[in-house]
C-alpha cells in the first residue's frame, strides 16, 4: 500500500509544531498587497497586513493556487511514492477546492476534501486525517471519512471590530456604524460552508470572549475532547491566556491548541478576532 501524505492549503492555520508533528505539507495561497505578490506565511504575515492597513488603509486580496501550482504541488509527492489526501478551505469561499480537484484528476491516488470550513475548522479535519493515516487507513478511506465528518465541525469567531469586513465589502457602513455605537462584538459562525452572523455580544472584548466560550462549550457533553482550538488574530497574550484558562474549567479536554490565524482570516476579520473550534459528537 502506498504511503499516505496529508496536505492542505495554507488556510487551516495549524501551528508549525502541529504541521511537523503530523507531517502535513502546505499548498500556500497567494496574497496581493499594494500590487505586490506574496506567498501566505512565507514572505507576508498578519502583522504586515495590520501594519499596512494602519498606514495605507488598504487590504490584501487572496489568490487561490492556479492549476499549474496545484499540479506541481501534487506531482512532487506522487513522484516520491505517496498517495495524498488534500484539504481545502470551503468551496463556497474560494476556488482553491475547484483548482485542486482538477489538478488531482491527473493522478491516480490524490483525493481532495472540501473542508466546508476555514481556519482550524479545517485543521481539525487535517489532524483527524493524519491520525487515521497512522492507523493504516488508505487515502481513499481517509478522504471519505473526513468528508462525512465535515458537518460535525463547530467553528466560530468573535470579532472586536467590523472595520476590516466593512473595508473588504462584506458588511455595510451602516452596519459598522451601528455596531460601533452599540459596542457590538458579532459572532461569526461557519455553517454549511458559509460564514453567517450568530449572536451579537455587547461589551468589552475580553469579558465578551469568556462569555462566548462558555456558551459555545456548554456542558461539553457533546464535544469530542481530543483536540480543541483557540485560534486568534492579533489578540493580546493576556486575553488569549484568560480564554485558555476559561476553557480548562469547562471540560476535560485532552489537548487545547492555541494557534494564530493566518493571512486569509486576518485579511477578512482584522486584529482582535478569536474563536473556539472543535468537533461535536453530532451534526450541527
Amino acid at each position: 500500500m502506498p504511503k499516505v501524505l496529508i496536505t492542505s492549503d495554507s488556510t487551516t492555520d495549524l501551528s508549525p509544531e502541529l504541521l511537523a508533528r503530523y507531517g502535513v505539507q502546505l499548498l500556500r495561497l497567494g496574497i496581493n498587497l499594494n500590487g505586490k505578490e506574496y506567498t501566505d506565511g512565507i514572505d507576508i504575515t498578519p502583522e504586515l497586513i495590520y501594519q499596512n492597513y494602519r498606514e495605507n488603509k488598504t487590504l490584501p486580496q487572496t489568490a487561490a493556487p492556479n492549476l499549474d501550482v496545484c499540479h506541481r504541488f501534487f506531482r512532487q509527492y506522487v513522484d516520491q511514492g505517496y498517495s495524498i489526501v488534500h484539504f481545502t478551505i470551503s468551496s463556497d469561499m474560494s476556488s482553491t477546492y475547484q483548482n485542486s480537484v482538477i489538478a488531482a484528476q491527473e493522478f491516480d491516488d490524490v483525493h481532495v476534501v472540501d473542508s466546508r470550513n476555514l481556519s482550524t475548522g479545517g485543521g481539525l479535519l487535517v489532524i483527524r486525517a493524519a491520525e487515521l493515516a497512522e492507523k493504516g487507513m488508505s487515502a481513499a478511506e481517509i478522504a471519505e471519512e473526513c468528508r462525512n465528518l465535515t458537518p460535525y465541525v463547530d467553528a466560530s469567531f468573535v470579532i472586536d471590530s467590523l472595520e476590516f469586513l466593512w473595508k473588504g465589502g462584506r458588511c455595510s457602513g451602516v452596519a459598522m456604524l451601528g455596531a460601533n455605537l452599540m459596542n457590538f462584538k458579532p459572532c461569526i459562525i461557519v455553517k454549511d460552508g458559509k460564514m453567517t452572523v450568530g449572536k451579537k455580544y455587547r461589551g468589552k472584548f475580553e469579558p465578551v470572549l469568556l462569555k462566548y466560550i462558555s456558551e459555545r462549550i456548554g456542558d461539553a457533553s457533546d464535544i469530542v475532547p481530543d483536540h480543541i482550538f483557540i485560534t486568534h488574530a492579533g489578540c493580546d497574550q493576556a486575553v488569549v491566556d484568560a480564554c485558555v484558562e476559561k476553557l480548562k474549567t469547562l471540560g476535560n479536554f485532552k489537548e487545547i491548541h492555541v494557534t494564530h490565524a493566518g493571512c486569509t482570516v486576518s485579511s477578512h476579520c482584522g486584529r482582535n478576532t478569536l474563536g473556539v473550534l472543535f468537533l461535536r459528537t453530532h451534526e450541527i
